[in-house]
C-alpha cells in the first residue's frame, strides 16, 4: 500500500516522463496524463488512502478549469460571433445529443447491449450524447494556434462551436445528476427544480456579485502581498464551488460563475496567471484518474466495440459538423475542414461521463470501451487534421476555384511591383515595417491570414492581401522571384523555419530577414537559411545603450544618430496598428494607439470641409486614400471628398467617437 507521499511521487515522475515523450510527437499534455493513468491503472488497488485524496484533488482540477473558462468568457467576443456560436454551435450540440439518443432508441436491443452492456436506458444515452457532442478545446485551439489557422474561416467556426460546447457543459452538468435524482418525483420535476435553483443562483450572483467582488479584490490588492492575493483567488474559486454544491448543483457551475464575476474586474489577468499552475496540475491529476479507470484487459477483450465506438462517432460527427457548416453559409472546403477539426472527443466528455457514472446512469462495463474510444480519437486527431486540406481539395470542387481566386488576387497585387519586399505577417511588427518602407518609397506586398486585419488595412490603401505565406503557390503569386527581400515578421519559429525552407527552394539567392525573440532561436533560423535574424532583445538593448550614452555626454556614431533622427521624425508612422481577432487581449491596452480606416459616404456632409476639422487632440489622420491613391500625413487644409478613406490613429474610445461623427454625418 502506497502512502499519499509515495503516490504523489509516482504520479509526478510518471507525468514528467510521459509529457516529455509525447511533446516529441507534438501531442498535448492531456494525452500524456491519460496515458499515465492507463499505465498506473493495474496498480490502483495498492494506492490505499492516497487514492481518496487523489480523487478529491482531481475533482478540484475540473473546478479550476471551469473557473478559468469563466475568466475567459468575453461577452463582446461572444456577441460578435453570436450567429456562429448560438447558431452553428447550438445546432451541433443539440443535434448530436438527439442523434445519439434516437440511434440507441431505434437500435435493436441486442446491438445496444453489445455496445453499452445491459441496463442502460435513455438517461445514460443522453449522457453519452452530451459527451459525444464535446470536442477537445485544449487540443483544437493548440493546433489552430500552432498552424496559424485560428483566424481562417474553418478556424473561426471551430472556435465558435468549441465556445458553445464549453457553455453547454454547465446545463449538462446540472441535467445529468437531476435525471438520476431519487426524490420521489419524476425526471421532469427534478430537472425543473435543478434549473430553477441554477437560475436563482445565477441571477443573484450576477446581479449583486460584480460590485462586491471588485470591492473585495481592491481591498486585498491594497495589502500589496502576492501571497494574500493568491490565497484570495483560491478562496473565491472554492467558495463559489461550495456555494452551488450546497444548493444541490455542481461545483463546476459555481466555479464558472466565480470566473465570470472576476472577469468583469481589472484583476482578471493577474487572477488568470495565479490560478494557472493550480489548474494545470490538478487538471492533469483529473485526467490521470480518468485513465486509471481504464482496465486494459477489459478493453483488449472488447477491441471490436472500442473501434466501433471510435470510428462511428468520429465519422458521423465530422459529417454532421460539415453539413451544419454548409447550412450556416460556409463554403464546401471550409465545411469539410471544420468537420475534421472537431471530429475528436473532448476533455469535457470525460467530465460528463464521470458525472453520469457517479449518478449511477452508466456502469463501469459501459464506460470502459467508451473511455478507450475517446482516448484513441484524441490520439489520432492530429494525424487526421494533417489531411484536412487534402480531403477538402479532393471532395470539394469549388475549393480549387477559391484557391485560384485567392492566388489571382495576390498576383494582381504583386504584378505591378518589381524589386519589392514580401512581408509575411501583417501584425504590429509587419505594419510598422510596411510604413517605414512606404515612407522610403520601397514597394512591398504583405500576406496575412487575419481577414479582419486585411480588410481594414486594404481599405486604408495598404498593399496587403489574404494568403498563407507558408504555401509555395502563395509565395510564387506574391512575386517572390522578382522580390528584393523577404521579411518574416511573425514570432513563430516553427512556421518561420518551414517558410524559409520553401522560400529557399524557390529563390536560393533571395535575402531573408526573420524576427526572433529568444536567443536559442537565432542560430536555428540562420541554419535554416535566414540571411539575417533580428533579435528583438538585442535591438532594444542597443537603443537603450545609445540613449544612455547620449545622456552621459558620449558622442554617438553616425549610425546611432541616424537611428535617433529616424525615430524622432517617423515615430507617428510606427505608432498604432490595425487589430485582428487573433491579437492577444493583454496586448490591446485601453490607452494604446490603434488604427482604424473610415470611409466617407457618398452623401456625407463632411465633403468640402477641411481635414483638420476631422482631427482632435486625441485623434490624428495618418493617411488619406482617394481614388486608389494613398496620401501619407495629408495637410490639415486638405478638402475632404465623398468616398475618401481616412486612417485614424488614437485610443479606442477617441477613434470610436471620431468615427461616429464622420459616419453619422451623412
Amino acid at each position: 500500500m502506497f502512502s499519499a507521499l509515495e503516490l504523489t511521487l509516482i504520479l509526478l515522475a510518471a507525468s514528467v516522463v510521459a509529457v516529455v515523450i509525447l511533446r516529441l510527437f507534438n501531442l498535448p499534455p492531456l494525452v500524456a496524463y491519460l496515458a499515465v493513468g492507463v499505465l498506473l491503472g493495474p496498480a490502483a488497488e495498492n494506492f490505499g488512502a492516497g487514492s481518496e485524496v487523489t480523487h478529491t484533488l482531481a475533482e478540484l482540477g475540473v473546478v479550476f478549469l471551469m473557473f478559468s473558462i469563466g475568466l475567459e468568457f468575453n461577452l463582446s467576443k461572444l456577441r460578435s460571433m453570436r450567429s456562429l456560436v448560438f447558431g452553428l454551435g447550438a445546432s451541433q450540440v443539440g443535434t448530436t445529443i438527439l442523434l445519439v439518443v434516437g440511434a440507441f432508441a431505434l437500435m435493436p436491443s441486442s446491438w445496444a447491449g453489445w455496445l453499452l452492456g445491459p441496463g442502460t436506458d435513455w438517461r445514460g444515452w443522453f449522457a453519452i450524447g452530451g459527451a459525444a457532442a464535446m470536442s477537445s478545446t485544449a487540443l483544437v485551439v493548440k493546433m489552430l494556434t500552432e498552424r496559424r489557422e485560428m483566424e481562417s474561416e474553418h478556424g473561426r467556426r471551430a472556435f465558435a462551436v468549441l465556445l458553445f460546447q464549453d457553455l453547454a457543459v454547465i446545463p449538462l452538468l446540472i441535467l445529468i445528476p437531476a435525471l438520476a435524482a431519487d426524490t420521489g418525483m419524476d425526471g421532469a420535476q427534478a430537472i425543473l427544480i435543478a434549473g430553477a435553483k441554477a437560475v436563482v443562483i445565477l441571477v443573484v450572483l450576477l446581479r449583486f456579485g460584480p460590485p462586491l467582488m471588485r470591492r473585495w479584490f481592491n481591498l486585498v490588492a491594497r495589502q500589496r502581498s502576492h501571497e494574500v492575493f493568491t490565497l484570495n483567488v483560491l478562496l473565491a474559486t472554492l467558495f463559489f464551488a461550495w456555494l452551488t454544491e450546497r444548493a444541490g448543483l455542481s461545483m463546476e457551475l459555481g466555479a464558472f460563475v466565480g470566473g465570470m464575476l472576476i472577469a468583469e474586474t481589472e484583476f482578471r489577468y493577474q487572477v488568470e496567471e495565479d490560478i494557472k499552475p493550480f489548474r494545470d496540475v490538478l487538471l492533469g491529476l483529473f485526467f490521470i484518474t480518468v485513465g486509471m479507470r481504464l482496465n486494459l484487459m477489459t478493453v483488449a477483450g472488447a477491441w471490436d466495440r472500442v473501434l466501433t465506438l471510435m470510428i462511428l462517432p468520429v465519422v458521423l460527427k465530422a459529417v454532421l459538423v460539415a453539413g451544419l457548416s454548409r447550412v450556416f453559409g460556409a463554403a464546401p472546403g471550409t465545411s469539410i475542414r471544420s468537420g475534421i477539426w472537431l471530429a475528436q472527443a473532448g476533455e469535457f466528455g470525460f467530465v460528463l461521463l464521470g458525472g453520469a457514472a457517479a449518478a449511477g446512469l452508466l456502469s463501469d462495463t459501459s464506460l470502459q470501451p467508451i473511455y478507450a474510444a475517446m482516448l484513441l480519437s484524441m490520439l489520432f486527431s492530429p494525424l487526421l487534421v494533417l489531411q484536412a486540406n487534402r480531403l477538402a481539395l479532393r471532395f470539394s470542387g469549388s475549393e480549387w476555384l477559391q484557391r485560384s481566386l485567392q492566388l489571382q488576387r495576390i498576383a494582381a497585387q504583386s504584378l505591378a511591383r518589381d524589386q519589392h519586399v514580401v512581408i509575411c505577417g501583417y501584425g504590429r511588427c509587419g505594419q510598422s515595417l510596411a510604413h517605414v518602407l512606404e515612407a522610403e518609397n520601397v514597394a512591398y506586398v504583405a500576406l496575412d491570414l487575419d481577414p479582419d486585419r486585411v480588410r481594414q488595412a486594404a481599405a486604408a490603401g495598404e498593399s496587403v492581401v489574404y494568403g498563407d505565406s507558408s504555401r509555395r503557390d502563395t509565395l510564387v503569386a506574391a512575386g517572390l522571384h522578382r522580390a528584393r527581400a523577404l521579411v518574416v515578421s511573425f514570432d513563430d519559429v516553427g512556421a518561420a523555419m518551414r517558410l524559409i525552407h520553401t522560400a529557399r527552394a524557390l529563390a536560393p539567392q533571395l535575402p531573408i530577414v526573420v524576427r526572433a525573440s529568444q536567443d536559442a532561436d537565432v542560430d536555428r533560423l540562420r541554419d535554416a537559411g535566414a540571411t539575417e535574424v533580428v533579435h528583438e532583445i538585442v535591438e532594444g538593448s542597443l537603443m537603450l545603450a545609445s540613449h544612455a550614452l547620449a545622456l552621459t555626454g558620449v558622442p554617438l556614431a553616425r549610425v546611432l544618430r541616424r537611428v535617433r533622427d529616424v525615430r524622432e521624425k517617423r515615430y507617428t508612422l510606427l505608432q498604432g496598428f490595425f487589430h485582428g481577432a487573433d491579437d492577444r487581449t493583454d496586448e490591446i491596452e485601453i490607452g494604446s494607439v490603434h488604427l482604424r480606416s473610415v470611409t466617407l459616404a457618398a452623401d456625407s456632409t463632411w465633403a468640402g470641409r477641411e481635414l483638420v476639422e476631422a482631427t482632435s487632440r486625441d485623434v490624428r489622420v495618418t493617411a488619406l486614400v482617394r481614388r486608389n491613391r494613398r496620401i501619407v500625413s495629408p495637410p490639415g487644409e486638405t478638402r475632404l471628398e465623398s468616398g475618401d478613406t481616412l486612417v485614424l490613429a488614437g485610443t479606442i474610445d477617441a477613434i470610436s467617437e471620431a468615427e461616429a461623427r464622420l459616419v453619422g454625418a451623412a
